[in-house]
C-alpha cells in the first residue's frame, strides 16, 4: 500500500494544457506584454516594475507624479514611453488605463472595511495566490521545467540570505524523488566550487531562489552558474531586472510585504508545483525512491505515530 506521500504524488499529477475556464491573460500579464521584448535601462526597469506593481494607480498619474513616485526624472519617463514605441507618456498612459480599469472591475467589490494588520497581510497573500493561480492555468511551462530538473543529475538548488529557507525546503523534498540534489546557500568562491563540481559531474540545471531584498551575491552566483555551462531556472518576485535577464527561465510569484518580514505563500506553492512536475516526469523513479524512503523511515523510526 502506498504511503500518504506516495498517494499524494500520484493523485496530484499535473494535467498538461490550459484550463478553459481561466481568463486568457490577467491585467498584470497584459502590462508585462507591453514591456516584453524591449531592452530597458535600469531606470526604465524601475518605471516598468512600478507600473506592474501599482497598475491601477500608475495608469492615472501625471508624468510629474509618476517620476516622483519612482524616483526618476520626467525625461526618463518620456524616454521610457518612446522606447516602447509610444509617441510619449500620454499615449502609454492611454494604453494602460483600460487594463487598469479591467483590473478594478475584476477585483472583489467588497472587502472587510474593519480589518487588522494581520488580516490585511493574509488578504495580500490571497491576492498573490490568486495571481499565481492565473499563471498556473497553463501548466506547460511548469511541466517542461519539471522534466528538465528531473533529468539534471546532479541538480543544484541555490538560495542565499533570506532565500535559504526556500532552497532548503525544495532540496529536502527533491531528495525524496531525485538521486543527487546539491544545495548552495553560501556565496563567493564556495558557491563557485559547488556549481563547477555539479557541472563536471554532469549536471545541467540550477534552480535559484531570489526573494527581497535581492542580494548582489545571488546575481553573481547565477552568472557563475551560466559561466560554467549550467542553465538557470529562477523563482523570484520580480518580473523584470538583471536577475530575470540572466536566468534561462523565470517564474514570478509575489511575496507578502505587509509585515516586518516578508511571507512566501506563493513562492512556496510554486516550489511544490515544480516538485510535483519533477515527480510526474519520472514516475517509476519517483515510486522507487518514495518506497525506499518509507522503508528507511520505518526501519529507523524517523517519525512519531499519528
Amino acid at each position: 500500500m502506498p504511503s500518504g506521500q506516495q498517494a499524494r504524488a500520484q493523485a496530484a499529477a499535473i494535467t498538461p494544457g490550459r484550463g478553459s475556464a481561466e481568463p486568457a491573460s490577467a491585467p498584470a500579464d497584459r502590462v508585462r506584454a507591453l514591456f516584453g521584448g524591449h531592452r530597458l535601462s535600469p531606470a526604465q526597469r524601475r518605471i516598468a516594475q512600478y507600473m506592474i506593481d501599482h497598475l491601477t494607480e500608475a495608469a492615472f498619474l501625471s508624468i510629474t507624479d509618476l517620476a516622483e513616485r519612482v524616483g526618476v526624472s520626467q525625461p526618463s519617463v518620456t524616454r521610457f514611453a518612446t522606447s516602447l514605441g509610444f509617441s510619449g507618456f500620454p499615449a502609454l498612459r492611454e494604453a494602460l488605463q483600460p487594463i487598469a480599469l479591467s483590473a478594478v472591475a475584476g477585483s472583489p467589490d467588497v472587502r472587510e472595511d474593519r480589518r487588522n494588520e494581520l488580516q490585511a497581510a493574509v488578504d495580500a497573500e490571497i491576492d498573490n495566490l490568486e495571481s499565481l493561480r492565473r499563471v498556473l492555468a497553463d501548466t506547460d511551462q511548469v511541466l517542461d521545467m519539471g522534466r528538465e530538473l528531473a533529468r539534471s543529475v546532479p541538480l543544484t538548488i541555490l538560495g542565499l540570505r533570506i532565500s535559504v529557507s526556500l532552497a532548503e525546503y525544495f532540496a529536502y523534498a527533491a531528495r525524496r524523488i531525485h538521486p543527487d540534489v546539491r544545495v548552495v546557500t553560501r556565496g563567493g568562491s564556495v558557491s563557485y566550487d559547488t556549481l563547477l563540481q555539479a557541472r563536471e559531474a554532469g549536471g545541467t540545471w540550477v534552480l535559484a531562489f531570489a526573494m527581497p531584498r535581492h542580494a548582489r551575491e545571488t546575481l553573481a552566483a547565477i552568472r557563475a552558474a551560466r559561466g560554467v555551462g549550467l542553465k538557470v531556472a529562477l523563482i523570484t518576485d520580480l518580473a523584470l531586472g538583471s536577475l530575470v535577464e540572466e536566468a534561462d527561465v523565470a517564474f514570478t510569484a509575489g511575496t507578502g510585504s505587509r509585515l516586518v518580514f516578508d511571507s512566501y505563500a506563493a513562492p512556496q506553492l510554486l516550489s511544490a508545483s515544480l516538485l510535483q512536475a519533477m515527480a510526474d516526469a519520472d514516475p517509476e523513479r519517483t515510486q522507487l525512491r518514495l518506497e525506499g524512503y518509507e522503508q528507511a523511515a520505518e526501519q529507523h523510526n524517523f517519525f512519531l505515530e499519528d
